[in-house]
């Protein structure tokens, strides 16, 4: 039996990720090339004070960098760990199609044995 590498997944990265909110300000500062606290809070129907929490979660698992832009930070989104978590959710999702095609060939074989 071949067994399929998965990456590790990291789990405070999918936590991070796991977030409704979060997901939407992702999509924002990807497609703006960046945002504050502020601009984003404006598109979003959240606080601000909200908006900067969950730019502090993103942060801390390194899916966005904040750079100072004067009273504020100005977020972008880190192309590499974002390109890391693509490449986990590529692994993870690789390795339950196999088990998935593994539970197929299972069923296909118990419905074969089944006497008419």
């Amino acid at each position: 039996m071949t067994s399929t590498l998965v990456e590790p997944v990291d789990d405070d990265l999918w936590s991070a990720i796991g977030d409704p909110t979060r997901r939407r300000m992702l999509d924002l500062l990807l497609a703006e090339g960046g945002g504050t606290a502020t601009s984003l809070s404006r598109q979003m129907p959240v606080t601000r004070q909200a908006v900067a929490k969950h730019l502090g979660v993103l942060d801390r698992v390194g899916l966005v960098r904040g750079d100072p832009a004067g009273r504020e930070r100005r977020y972008r989104v880190d192309d590499a760990q974002l390109a890391r978590a693509v490449a986990q959710l590529a692994s993870v999702g690789s390795a339950w199609d196999a088990r998935l095609r593994r539970i197929k060939r299972i069923a296909e074989e118990i419905q074969r044995a089944r006497p008419e």
